[in-house]
């Protein structure tokens, strides 16, 4: 009976193209590898907890089937889902199978995620050939070189493009330390900025190098916008704690209000606490970026710093030094508060770089570096949507004033007189 289910398999496979069985066999490789991923990502944050002990991270089946377009035609692959019920956004991303390499029809397209991956000249053939089948075989070291060449005069190009005519609504900035060596042996770190412009969609606005997130590499970044005709600001900025970048900002943009991220801030809170409370502690500062109204908030977070300040005064006093930085997007609409209270639009561009080079050993030029992260945020950038509420972009832009989310009153605009 055995023998004869073998034999039916082995004349089905048969009757299989050497096509088909090189999607099968990546399909089946891909699929294991996605498995991997999501399993790391569970084990990471299995610690943290509900306050009914249940685990926070757990999975919740998949997302639809799609297809990954390759050069011997569609692999269908099911991306795993998360759910984290703790209400900080924690998302499984897959690193093999990131949105951007799917809707790209060419084996190029994939080359800056897998050398920023880590992956070596040399070994991109093989890495590839799991993608678009032996056909990648061809794919030269000589070829990816000169690839990399062209990325670079393509950024060096972009760099220097004019940009007086640019205006944007909202800024995300951040400092994205991906591992990769320059040929000096520095690590340098990637300063980068995504905006809104007033129709809604977001662009790359501009993406630099420094050593470190400083005043003096920031400073580069802005005054290089400005001198190429970005003459104002954004309405908000919203970033993480490194304060060389709002010391840069209140240098060349000054009229820029600012917004701190919580996801940064609330990592740095918890980090201050101790495991035990973290599930707790993280609940109650999800009540007050949650909250509908800035007093509603405002009380939310006197009760945090009420009931943690006494035993825990290092984690409160991370979260009350930020206090006017954190509340800022109650004065802008509603419909965008999604979007300004994290720096998720870059977080989410480079979960790949961020999180999968800590061990790669390769070593690049300065500008081979920002080429291949130009021509990653370039793929990326095709699946970016627009905000939500973009109609509201032209009442903010015409002096409107928000409260709570929503076009103020008279009354709200006024000064409130003292009670006699």
């Amino acid at each position: 009976m055995k023998d004869t289910k073998k034999g039916i398999a082995e004349q089905s496979e048969m009757g299989l193209s050497l096509e088909d069985l090189i999607r099968r066999g990546a399909r089946e490789l891909i699929q294991k590898a996605i498995e991997v991923e999501v399993k790391e990502l569970l084990e990471e944050y299995g610690n943290v907890k509900m306050l009914g002990g249940q685990r926070a991270v757990v999975r919740n089946g998949y997302l639809p089937a799609r297809e990954v377009l390759t050069a011997v035609g569609n692999v269908e692959v099911c991306v795993p889902k998360v759910r984290d019920r703790s209400g900080t956004g924690i998302k499984f991303n897959s690193a093999l199978v990131p949105p951007f390499v799917r809707r790209s029809a060419r084996v190029t397209a994939a080359l800056p995620w897998l050398y920023l991956k880590g992956i070596s000249t040399g070994d991109m053939r093989e890495a590839l050939t799991v993608l678009v089948g032996d056909q990648a075989r061809g794919l030269s070291p000589n070829v990816v070189s000169r690839l990399k060449g062209e990325w670079a005069a393509e950024y060096a190009g972009w760099m220097k493009r004019d940009r007086s005519a640019s205006r944007y609504v909202y800024w995300w900035a951040d400092g994205i330390h991906t591992g990769l060596r320059q040929e000096n042996d520095a690590r340098q770190c990637l300063l980068v900025i995504i905006g809104v412009k007033p129709d809604g969609t977001k662009e790359l606005v501009t993406i630099g190098d420094g050593l470190r997130e400083s005043k003096e590499s920031w400073l580069d970044v802005l005054r290089d916008l400005a001198g190429r005709g970005v003459q104002s600001g954004p309405l908000l900025a919203v970033g993480d704690g490194a304060l060389g970048f709002w010391a840069a900002l209140d240098e060349v943009y000054p009229e820029t209000r600012r917004q701190r991220c919580w996801v940064h801030k609330t990592g740095n809170v918890l980090n201050a606490l101790p495991k035990s409370l973290q599930a707790r502690a993280k609940a109650d500062l999800h009540e007050i970026w949650m909250a509908p109204t800035r007093a509603q908030a405002i009380v939310a977070f006197d009760h945090f710093l009420k009931t943690y300040g006494a035993k825990y005064p290092k984690a409160t006093d991370k979260l009350a030094k930020d206090r006017e930085a954190l509340l800022a997007f109650y004065d802008f609409p509603a419909e965008h508060w999604i979007h300004l209270r994290t720096t998720n639009p870059i977080e989410s561009t480079f979960a790949t770089v961020r999180h999968r080079t800590t061990r790669t050993k390769n070593c690049v030029t300065r500008s081979t570096f920002l080429g291949l992260a130009f021509k990653l945020v370039q793929e990326a950038e095709k699946s970016w949507r627009r905000i939500r509420g973009v109609e509201r972009i032209a009442e903010l832009l015409s002096g409107t004033v928000f409260k709570d989310g929503v076009p103020a009153t008279p009354d709200d605009t006024q000064p409130q007189q003292l009670a006699a």
